[in-house]
């Protein structure tokens, strides 16, 4: 399909490298750029890509560039591309059209929070049915190596972000989840409106909508789609799944009851939001034909991967918990409302998202604040508005000792009962390598303290 084509990849991270890779492998000529050289350049160079650092213009014979997700519209490269009509694609994109002649189906989740738990669910309930499937996505698998692997998948959970959708044209999902929108990079998309219109990209005609009853966005975007099926916290209508009385109830399918809340593994431990992602997660997959049992078992078993409301320890009657993956006000939110006495360590990249809403609604919950990272003002301010009396502690180092110095200073506002949470409500490149990065760094403080 690509052999003998000059095709431009722009970026040379984990999905960039990947779809070089499987492009090399089909005979394409692959020309790579990114902002400097590397271990992964020098490697796809030794595959036998060209590697040009800092491309600002597509060079003659390009037929295709193929960009990383990060990868602004407005990049100079990317103009260039657009000016020469040369057509732009996402690592997603690509992965859907090298699809075989029975390509496995997609089951898709996209939204603000809980994408990664809902879909890491979904393949465990497709596994637990018997079929080979995999996370795939913006989490785990690249696409383009699940859809190239030689022995093919049956059917795929994928993730997909805003800035994927983005670069996508013609992926259909079997069927797809919208599970919440609230701001979030709007430094790259411009607006909430065109957030939510990247994550409508998910939904395309035969396509199975799921969505959160609850969320104004997700059941906008999902309005005019045929079938669909809503999820909610509480008693389902007819043609939705929800909660009653502490049981999992099916109004969509046809299983009834299927599953108790307190059999969810560590689910509902880590917050109500959680047990709705549970919900988007048995929508999807009752809809490819998953048997009630299978999503039962898979939520049995499910236990939340590290940095999602992670319990690191209890120090002096104060409980530690890190949930460095709350990488924006939306998820901060649900995650302060897990607990009842909080002294919330915050603050990093905001990417341009509001964080007043989320202050009025935890203001009863904060004990004590600790702030760092690059928008530790802004945070301030509304703290200053919202709860005055709330002691605050900013940490104005950036370095490798910023994490222990908010854990001690947290420390010192904490009193017995006490919850000292790590729910940043920010991005974290500003200070770490990335959130799971900033989570090792709050847990290695907390354990140096006698945290166990």
């Amino acid at each position: 399909m690509y052999a003998g084509q000059t095709i431009l990849v722009a970026g040379a991270g984990v999905s960039g490298g990947a779809a070089a890779e499987v492009l090399l492998r089909l005979g394409a000529d692959v020309v790579v750029t990114d902002r400097a050289e590397s271990a992964r350049t020098e490697a796809l160079s030794a595959l036998g890509a060209t590697f040009s650092a800092g491309m600002a213009t597509v060079p003659g014979g390009v037929r295709l560039v193929v960009t990383s997700p990060g990868w602004r519209p407005d990049h100079p490269l990317l103009r260039s591309a657009a000016s020469a009509g040369i057509d732009v694609i996402g690592e997603v994109e690509l992965a859907w059209r090298l699809r075989g002649p029975a390509p496995a189906p997609w089951l898709a989740v996209t939204g603000t929070n809980g994408k990664t738990t809902t879909v890491e669910m979904l393949a465990s309930m497709l596994r637990a049915a018997g079929l080979r499937a995999v996370a795939a996505g913006n989490v785990g698998l690249p696409l383009v190596t699940a859809v190239s692997e030689p022995e093919p998948y049956d059917v795929l959970a994928v993730e997909l972000s805003s800035f994927q959708l983005h670069w996508s044209e013609t992926l259909a999902p079997a069927a797809a989840a919208i599970l919440n929108v609230a701001p979030d990079h709007l430094d790259w998309h411009g607006s909430i409106q065109d957030y939510a219109a990247a994550k409508s990209r998910i939904l395309k005609v035969g396509t199975f909508a799921v969505y959160n009853v609850d969320d104004y966005w997700s059941v906008r975007l999902s309005a005019a789609s045929a079938p669909r099926a809503g999820f909610t916290l509480t008693a389902p209508a007819a043609g939705d799944l929800g909660v009653r009385g502490g049981v999992l109830v099916d109004r969509a399918f046809g299983h009834g009851e299927f599953a108790d809340v307190g059999e969810l593994g560590n689910v509902a431990d880590t917050g109500a939001h959680n047990v709705g992602n549970a919900l988007a997660a048995a929508a999807l997959a009752f809809s490819h034909g998953v048997p009630a049992e299978a999503v039962r078992t898979a939520l049995r078993h499910f236990r939340s991967a590290r940095h999602r409301n992670e319990v690191v320890g209890t120090l002096d009657g104060v409980t530690y918990v890190n949930d460095s993956k709350a990488t924006n006000p939306h998820a901060a939110a649900a995650s302060l409302s897990t607990y009842d006495r909080i002294v919330w360590i915050a603050g990093g990249l905001l990417k341009g998202a509001p964080v007043d809403e989320l202050l009025a609604a935890a203001a009863s919950r904060l004990t004590g604040v600790v702030l760092l990272g690059a928008d530790r003002a802004v945070i301030r301010a509304a703290l200053a508005r919202h709860v005055p009396h709330v002691p605050v502690v900013e940490v104005d180092r950036a370095d490798d000792g910023a994490m222990s110095s908010a854990v001690l200073h947290a420390r010192g506002l904490a009193a017995a009962g006490d919850i000292v949470l790590l729910a940043p409500a920010a991005a974290s490149m500003d200070m770490f390598g990335d959130y799971a990065a900033r989570g090792d760094a709050f847990v290695s403080a907390a354990r140096a303290l006698g945290v166990a």
